[in-house]
């Protein structure tokens, strides 16, 4: 039987090899049963401005896919199931803190960009590295999120520890300085930050996904960058949205380990959409015909972990 280019666009690839219902959107639980707790902090509302550094060098591709996905979180609907539709979750946080109010629209916007392709702070970075990174950032400037991306050759400390993204807040009061580190996984432990789209270190799922804009480092940085950004607008001083210890909370994406589609749990990506002809896997459209793999996010309105499809 043949199929036309839409339908087969529409294909769902089960990694589970389970038949489940097209088009799903129910919540399904997570292996962590986690619930997280507003612990009456402020959250980041309105429009939050990025100001990027590119740390060490990029392919100008990689630096596309990932601006690419930043400029889809607030593009109107673009596909069916769109990145701007998983961030409405983060933004439905608002209501959550302050049941009764309205949640509003969360505009991120990539304000500034800088690269230091001399890797000014060596190749090694750690947590002592990041106030210089984002003084070069921001200029001086204020109210500013930190995104700092680092380059395939960077070491990014705890990487191969499970923390593939981080968040956190530098200075105190109108001091403060936010800022979110992404590493690339590339050549630092692959297989435990690019997967799905590198063979696993762990779990049941041995063969790896196409990425779906053909860059295993920059599609998996997609990642990662979704579940800081989720994290730093709900819990940015951390006393927002958590669960556990401040040393290592479980946050908005972090509470659903390793899940992507209907009937995932971690170390299964569960249900995913295939593009025809290059094979990639996704589950997000984006602006500029872009796809995309987003994780799992903890629900506030259902408490349970909730995917796209």
């Amino acid at each position: 039987m043949a199929f036309s280019p839409i339908t087969k666009s529409l294909l769902f690839i089960t990694i589970l090899f389970l038949v489940l219902p097209l088009g799903s959107r129910a919540a399904h639980p997570a292996n962590t049963n986690s619930v997280l707790t507003y612990h009456n902090g402020p959250m980041l509302t309105g429009q939050v401005n990025l100001a990027i550094m590119w740390y060490g060098r990029f392919a100008r591709d990689t630096k596309n896919i990932l601006r690419d996905f930043i400029r889809s979180l607030n593009a109107p609907r673009v596909g069916d199931p769109s990145v701007s539709e998983w961030w409405k979750t983060v933004e439905r946080y608002q209501s959550a803190a302050h049941p009764g109010a309205r949640s509003r629209p969360i505009r991120v916007k990539i304000a500034k960009q800088k690269t230091d392709k001399n890797y000014s702070v060596g190749k090694i970075l750690t947590e002592d590295f990041i106030q210089p990174l984002i003084e070069q950032a921001i200029g001086g400037a204020s109210s500013f999120v930190t995104v700092i991306f680092a380059a395939r050759d960077v070491s990014v400390v705890d990487t191969c520890d499970g923390r593939c993204s981080k968040h956190g807040v530098l200075g105190a009061g109108r001091a403060s300085r936010l800022y979110v580190v992404v590493g690339s996984p590339e050549t630092e432990c692959p297989g435990v930050c690019g997967w799905p789209f590198h063979k696993a270190d762990y779990g049941p799922q041995t063969l790896p996904l196409q990425p779906p804009n053909g860059n295993i480092g920059a599609d998996a940085m997609v990642i990662g960058l979704s579940q800081a950004l989720a994290a730093v607008v709900t819990n940015p001083y951390n006393n927002g949205f958590f669960e556990g210890p401040l040393t290592r909370p479980l946050e908005a994406v972090t509470a659903c380990p390793g899940m992507f589609g209907s009937g995932s749990f971690p170390g299964y990506t569960g249900k995913v959409l295939m593009s025809p002809g290059t094979g990639g896997c996704f589950n997000a459209h984006g602006v500029k015909g872009r796809k995309f793999l987003l994780p799992a996010i903890w629900s506030p309105d259902t408490r349970r972990c909730w995917t796209l499809l």
